[in-house]
């Protein structure tokens, strides 16, 4: 043979060699394959087609996507949304009018609904849906599978022990396949040898945290789609009823029915905040509840208990606590001393402390001093805790009821409320409205105690601040459809990371040959789908329980001098004759 002929010959064994090897370490994960092809997608429109479906169900392009969903998120969350605060969104227009065409430009006030947030949620959502239909097939197959003989030598993959018996290989077969199904490995008899394999749940796992992700994001999309949100402000002794027209303001998802709010109704029986007295956290809430009477219709009258994060459930909507104020009891008389108001006016706090403003609008029955009809507007500004006069500006100084003072103006004439347009009850339209005057020319003010009465100038009226002060509590009623959903998709995401996160995927194998000598020689060897130190520690340990079954041969005695020289140098026969 050649000196050509015998290179050939060991360079294609070299290459079954590490075929075999190769083959051991195949399919230990489910990820695509990356094609290694130099000559690019095919010029025809199938080839672009095809060549674009496999980017966009690649892993990589997935993360892309998923990363630019999150950074979609931030200016959803830092600037003010139409869906959620209009009124945030008017204010911030109005501070900045030189943005304000380009965030409109770039749909940054409706980011959630936005068309370019839209494109990359859909994209992400195909993308994980291709990249994993096909990694499923093929766990499947892997599981319906066997795993693949031993390589030629074991002695080059990361873990190996091997050791001598006087057990047949066949028994160290036997044993090895036993310790492994034992040990619940996927184990089976394979040319002349004992493959197993563990660690399928890695793979499980990581699919699993796929899915939970396309949950997450189809529980996103049907929160926004079928979710309704809506505030109401409820007086002490005041109800609400779950209907669009009671509501302050309301939103829903563009594919809401208004007709599936849930018919349920429920009264403020009484608000109780509490506050921290004294020390450096003077003023800090203490405790926020709200006691209401609810029922749905057919159904008796329940109680129930409504805390910060604590909220009302009633068929399948929940009712939260949002924040809470003073509504101080009000009687408006006219010039005749007829009573044409009286009633709580809740007011909109501006501090910790619940200093708080707005308006008293008498709106009908109000005849001046000449007899005329007009309409009375009478700014308030309420304070549970005055300092006193003289003592710095009129704010409080406690959150508490403890020295309540309140600070009305007054204004006559037309309050625009006839016109149709919507108006903030909590502002007053001073367009059509005169002040009335103080001695010194100013709009007349004062500041009242509870049970004292302010006289208006020329005998128009009086205002007098009742004793009573009651509380408001305002309320957020929400339906929202997935947050099940999502709550199931992310305690799937977090079990199926642990897992592909702390479970190894990895394979042994037993081979037991019979030596030159005639002992069993034990080869035993493991490969994993990435380097760690687990590997090798657990092969020692089943090494040493196979070992406990098929221990390892004595070693053999050694010849002697004379034993070692005839065998050295034996006797010839013929010289024997010879002599004979």
């Amino acid at each position: 043979m050649s000196k050509t002929d015998t290179t050939s010959a060991a360079n294609r064994a070299a290459d079954a060699e590490a075929a075999a090897e190769a083959e051991a370490g195949a399919q230990l994960s489910t990820a695509p394959q990356e094609e290694t092809s130099s000559g690019g997608p095919s010029l025809g429109p199938v080839g672009w087609v095809r060549w674009f479906w496999r980017q966009l169900t690649s892993m990589r392009v997935a993360l892309i996507l998923l990363f630019l969903l999150s950074l979609g998120a931030i200016p959803g969350s830092l600037i003010p949304q139409n869906g959620v605060d209009e009124l945030k969104v008017q204010d911030f227009k109005a501070a900045n009018p030189g943005l304000t065409p380009v965030y409109e430009k770039l749909q940054l006030f409706d980011v959630y609904s936005s068309v370019w947030f839209s494109a990359i949620y859909i994209l992400l959502f195909v993308s994980l849906i291709g990249c994993i239909v096909p990694r499923t097939w093929q766990f499947v197959g892997q599981l319906r599978g066997r795993p693949p003989g031993a390589p030629k030598r074991l002695t080059r993959l990361p873990a190996y022990t091997s050791w001598r018996t006087e057990a047949s290989p066949e028994q160290v077969d036997e044993a090895a396949l036993r310790l492994l199904k034992g040990r619940r490995y996927r184990a089976h008899a394979v040319k002349g040898s004992v493959a197993g394999e563990k660690g399928y749940l890695r793979e499980a796992g990581n699919l699993l945290f796929h899915i939970a992700l396309i949950v997450m994001l189809v529980a996103f999309a049907t929160g926004q789609l079928f979710k309704s949100e809506g505030g109401k402000l409820v007086v002490e002794g005041d109800g609400f009823s779950n209907t669009l027209p009671l509501y302050d303001d309301f939103r829903s998802g563009s594919l809401f029915d208004t007709d599936e709010l849930a018919p349920f109704s429920f009264t403020l029986d009484q608000f109780t905040g509490t506050y921290e007295p004294s020390g450096p956290q003077r003023g800090t809430p203490r405790t926020f509840e709200a006691d209401v009477s609810y029922s749905v219709p057919g159904g008796p009258d329940k109680k129930g208990k409504i805390k910060v994060n604590e909220p009302l459930v009633v068929e399948g909507t929940k009712v939260y606590l949002i924040s809470h104020g003073y509504a101080p009891v009000v009687t408006v008389r006219d010039a005749r001393g007829k009573a044409v108001f009286k009633g709580a006016v809740p007011l909109l706090p501006v501090d910790n402390n619940i200093t708080s403003t707005g308006v008293i609008k008498v709106m009908d029955g109000y005849r001046n001093a000449k007899g005329e009809k007009e309409q009375l507007g009478l700014p308030a500004f309420f304070v549970p805790t005055y300092a006193g006069k003289g003592n710095g500006q009129m704010f409080s100084q406690f959150p508490a009821l403890a020295f309540p003072a309140l600070n009305l103006g007054a204004y006559h004439g037309d309050l625009r409320v006839d016109g149709g347009l919507p108006q903030n009850v909590y502002q007053l339209d001073r367009s059509k409205l005169d002040p009335f005057k103080d001695k010194n020319g100013d709009v007349f003010k004062q500041t009242l105690l509870p049970g004292e009465t302010m006289k208006l100038p020329g005998g128009a009226g009086s205002v007098t601040f009742e004793k009573e002060i009651k509380e408001w509590a305002s309320f957020q009623i929400s339906q929202q459809p997935g947050n099940g959903l999502a709550l199931a998709g992310a305690i799937a995401a977090i079990a199926g990371l642990a897992g592909s996160l702390f479970i190894q995927r990895r394979r042994v194998w037993v081979r037991a040959t019979t030596g030159e000598d005639g002992v069993t020689v034990v080869e035993m060897a493991g490969l994993g789908r990435s380097e760690s130190a687990q590997l090798p520690e657990e092969l020692a340990g089943l090494a040493a329980r196979l070992h406990a079954e098929a221990p390892t041969a004595p070693e053999p005695e050694p010849a002697s001098a004379e034993d070692a020289a005839s065998a050295a140098d034996p006797a010839d026969p013929a010289d024997e004759g010879a002599e004979k």
